[in-house]
């Protein structure tokens, strides 16, 4: 999985931007020395599962070029996501001794992506951030485009800020030691870039699937660079989300209450998303009678869910999606597609329409 892929440039306004490269983790303190970071102390924050692999080498790398790290290891999961966590985080950090050139790294998946962003972002009012994913879902999605934030008990990620790294290195390596339902589940991030803008990873990701599941490393390389590629364009694009970059949120606002009603665990992110796909896939036939849902659907239902969705009832996954961040003048806007590859954002879907969709993905389940 080390085979040599190019570096991706995420260009923002103003002239700023950042590199995604695909470099192995003890490469992180050559490109902090490219990117013109002082050396001295710097915030590593990790989780159990991943400190227990990755810790010792990453932390031996950047003591080697003259780096001080401290490293916080936190509890692994959703629920990590959290104000408590947050300032744990704070303390840690302000009694440690850090001043706003202090980098922080976030060593880890989503979670710790957006948790670490988020400190980052507001500790002493911003530091520098560096992203180091180790999860599918995060090379190819959370770690590109700057969003960071916490979970609010009313909802996922209701307290946040475009936080951008100084680069983010994704070392494929890391990918081979996900516990298989990370690894599937991070599939669904990968199956949404395809279906939302890039026609040729969707016939990619059919002819090869067998391969993507069984972690052929040429293949996953190329899977992984094409969908990060799609982020990064996207997030070129739209920096904070005013325009185009909602088509990203593809599934997610069915899928983030799924994560509410079930509780965060019962299902991970990506089995949300996937489950969300399906609804909004049902939505988009029925915005346009011509989409071909039974293709893109069969995909999407090739990435391993658990039952359980029927166990809720329509109006109890509803409910959440009252709260979601993406309504507009009281409405709530999803993103649905004309075709494999056009992604567009609509608010008018009549909620006896959204009734439809969980119940069509609950029949499903069933």
């Amino acid at each position: 999985m080390n085979e040599p892929f190019p570096s991706i440039r995420i260009a923002l306004a103003a002239g700023r931007g950042y590199d995604v490269v695909f470099r192995p983790l003890e490469a992180t303190p050559a490109l902090m020395a490219e990117a013109g970071l002082r050396r001295g102390r710097c915030l590593v924050v990790t989780d159990e599962h991943v400190a227990a692999r990755y810790r010792r080498p990453l932390e031996s790398a950047l003591t080697a070029a003259g780096w001080q790290p401290r490293t916080l290891v936190l509890p692994p999961g959703e629920a990590a996501k959290s104000p408590e966590r947050l300032h744990a985080i704070y303390d840690a950090a302000l009694a440690w001794g850090l001043d706003r050139k202090t980098p922080v790294l976030a060593l880890g998946g989503g979670v710790v992506g957006d948790l670490a962003g988020f400190a980052a972002a507001t500790l002493l009012r911003g530091l520098p951030f560096i992203q180091l994913p180790t999860t599918l879902i995060a090379q190819v999605d959370s770690a590109l485009g700057g969003k960071t934030g916490i979970n609010h008990r009313l909802g996922k990620n209701l307290i946040g800020a475009f936080h951008q790294p100084v680069f983010v290195c994704a070392d494929f390596r890391t990918l081979r030691t996900l516990p298989a339902r990370e690894w599937t589940s991070g599939l669904a991030e990968v199956v949404k870039h395809a279906l939302i803008a890039d026609p040729a990873l969707f016939a990619f990701l059919n002819r090869r699937w067998e391969d993507v599941l069984a972690g052929v490393p040429g293949v996953v390389g190329e899977m992984v660079h094409r969908a990060a590629r799609i982020k990064a364009e996207v997030v070129s694009a739209d920096e904070r989300e005013h325009g185009r970059r909602a088509i990203l949120n593809f599934g997610h606002t069915f899928g983030h209450a799924i994560e509410r009603a079930a509780g965060y665990g019962r299902f991970t992110h990506g089995e949300a998303v996937a489950l969300g796909m399906r609804a909004a896939l049902y939505l988009s036939h029925r915005l346009h009678p011509g989409f071909p849902l039974a293709e893109a659907d069969a995909l999407v239902r090739r990435i391993p869910v658990p039952g359980g969705l029927s166990d809720y009832p329509v109006e109890a996954l509803l409910q959440p999606m009252r709260l979601d961040k993406k309504i507009e003048a009281g409405r709530l806007r999803f993103v649905v597609l004309r075709n494999i590859g056009e992604a567009f954002v609509t608010d008018r879907v009549a909620p006896e329409l959204a009734a439809e969709a969980w119940a069509f993905v609950r029949g499903l389940d069933s």
